[in-house]
């Protein structure tokens, strides 16, 4: 049925192959379905011994209660589990995909989940020696991402704070905070991507989770800071909809830089 309901132009040999069942027993789930009305049948203009199956308004109303049902229930399963045994089994049903059809793999094999403990000391030392590789900036922007980070932890306010991990294949490749600035604005803090994990949509994931729940915690703006020579994630702020609204010199890093300061109205 869920085959069914995914195509209106599926016959029932289309069925046998995507399944991989017998062409008999396909038959007489068929011919069950006809009988109670969940399937319309219509003759194959290319081959006429063929027929394209659709389900029925009757058809459609069941699939959508025993879909509701099974999301229902695999949420429920879910949520008793912790982030890590999430993540551990997303890893596993990528490895299965990836073993079983390895010229269809998931495009996108990555999670979002919020920080645990250890998570901080990753964002620090990252943010160092990445910033330091890339860009030559100095001990200083990894104190202030040092700063930023135990703030974060000691003054964490759940309803309206958040930071977001993102992992790959079991290893974290990026990060990303929203912090309260007052009650109105939040700030968008330390997004990162590691090399190996760009081009994926990790970055745009992390601001668009920034920007749903800074409206759900009840912000009317989010404002951020960053400098002129980081484009990539200047292009991302962009294409969420943030507007550049100050600029000015910077050299704390140890380079000549432009920091810009970008907001956001929600």
């Amino acid at each position: 049925m869920y085959e069914l309901a995914n195509s209106d132009r599926s016959t029932a040999w289309d069925l046998c192959a995507a399944l991989g069942l017998d062409a008999g027993y396909v038959s007489r789930i068929l011919s069950k379905f006809a009988l109670r009305g969940l399937i319309s049948k219509t003759p194959s203009d290319v081959d006429r011994r063929q027929s394209h199956l659709k389900l029925t308004s009757k058809g459609r109303k069941l699939f959508a209660s025993l879909n509701a049902r099974s999301n229902s229930e695999i949420s429920t399963m879910l949520s008793e589990l912790s982030d890590t045994q999430q993540s551990r089994l997303t890893e596993a049903m990528h490895t299965i995909e990836e073993v079983l059809n390895p010229g269809n793999v998931f495009q996108v094999q990555y999670i979002i989940r919020q920080h645990q403990p250890g998570d901080m000391g990753w964002i620090i030392y990252r943010h160092g020696a990445l910033y330091s590789a890339e860009y030559g900036w100095g001990p200083r922007f990894e104190a202030l991402v040092a700063e930023i980070a135990a703030a974060f932890l000691q003054n964490y306010q759940p309803d309206k704070e958040r930071c977001w991990i993102a992992e790959r294949q079991g290893e974290i490749v990026g990060s990303v905070m929203l912090v309260k600035l007052t009650d109105t604005t939040a700030k968008l803090r330390l997004l990162l991507v590691e090399p190996n994990a760009r081009g994926l949509g990790i970055g745009k994931r992390l601001v668009a989770e920034c920007i749903r729940f800074a409206r759900h915690a009840g912000y009317s703006k989010i404002t951020l800071w960053t400098n002129s020579v980081l484009i990539a994630a200047r292009r991302i702020y962009e294409q969420a909809g943030f507007r550049l609204v100050l600029e000015e010199p910077n050299n704390e890093f140890g380079k000549e830089l432009i920091a810009e300061t970008w907001e956001i109205d929600l």
